[in-house]
């Protein structure tokens, strides 16, 4: 009874400290702008690309597709919660997520971009599109399913870390190594994985992960992604890998009834296109902008 009494004391002040944790902007090079994480690269007066990461992502992640676009103006964001930008208590919801970023955009003079979203960067895209439609010329989205029924991510881990105290003790306990066996299903092929890409996530709080993901879930259940870009009336691209672990890969066929889609499917890659295929998934980006 003693050790069971210790064990639930350890675990309440464990979930006490993960939920009150909060973390400002800063670091990984870039500017910080209103709280938000920008890196630019490119010739500012070329056509303007955003590039808006996942869940537990950030700018890193795109780094193998950025030769591809060095002709192009390309802004790299880090949402709320993720990366160098700030991690507060609150402010997670897609609309608001996809709010800051036009604000930023705002600020950094960009008036008409195609903006580009993977995975629940493509919820945050495709909210930014309905709220900016002056902003956004066109939109592409990688490997986020049309609707969360299509999702297949069924990992221990994954499905432990959202549960009250279990998660936010397994979330405290984290290290490089299990960061690294959880990432195991954004990919398909062999990928090494970038120590920027752990030591990014290893920053993120608690609240910011859990609250992020509900935010997404909620986007999705509201309406489906295929529903909502066909209201956009915007050119669509929408990439997804043939061996994606996370997303039932023929789910992307709901797509079809955008009218101004373009579908591609990358034979033999996952959820992370840009690692997995970075030529391809790179000359796919660059033709579209």
């Amino acid at each position: 009874m003693l050790a069971g009494g210790v064990l639930v004391v350890l675990l309440a002040a464990n979930t006490v400290a993960v939920l009150t944790e909060t973390a400002e902007a800063g670091g990984g090079g870039g500017q910080i702008v209103d709280g938000i994480h920008v890196v630019q690269d490119g010739p500012p007066g070329a056509p303007t690309v955003v590039l808006v990461h996942g869940l537990a992502g950030s700018t890193a992640w795109w780094e193998p597709v950025m030769p591809a676009l060095r002709d192009r103006h390309v802004v790299r964001v880090d949402l709320l919660g993720h990366g160098g930008s700030a991690k507060p208590s609150s402010g997670y919801g897609i609309a608001e997520q996809a709010r800051r970023i036009g604000a930023v955009l705002d600020r950094l003079g960009v008036r008409r971009a195609t903006v580009v979203g993977h995975s629940t960067g493509g919820t945050v895209v495709t909210a930014l599109a309905e709220q900016r439609r002056d902003l956004v010329a066109a939109i592409a989205v990688i490997d986020i399913g049309p609707r969360m029924a299509a999702f297949t991510d069924d990992s221990v881990v994954g499905r432990l870390v959202g549960v009250p105290v279990i998660g936010q003790l397994l979330w405290r306990l984290r290290s490089d190594s299990t960061i690294r066996d959880a990432l195991g299903s954004a990919f398909t092929r062999p990928v090494r994985v970038p120590d920027q890409i752990v030591a990014d996530i290893r920053g993120m709080t608690y609240r910011s992960l859990t609250e992020t993901d509900q935010a997404s879930t909620a986007f999705l259940a509201e309406r489906p992604m295929p529903d909502r870009l066909a209201d956009l009336g915007r050119p669509t691209l929408v990439i997804f890998g043939s061996e994606d672990k996370r997303w039932q890969p023929f789910a992307v066929q709901e797509y079809r009834r955008v009218p101004q889609a373009r579908i591609e499917i990358l034979d033999g890659v996952g959820h992370t296109p840009m690692f997995e295929d970075p030529d391809t998934t790179g000359a796919l980006l660059h033709d579209f902008s």
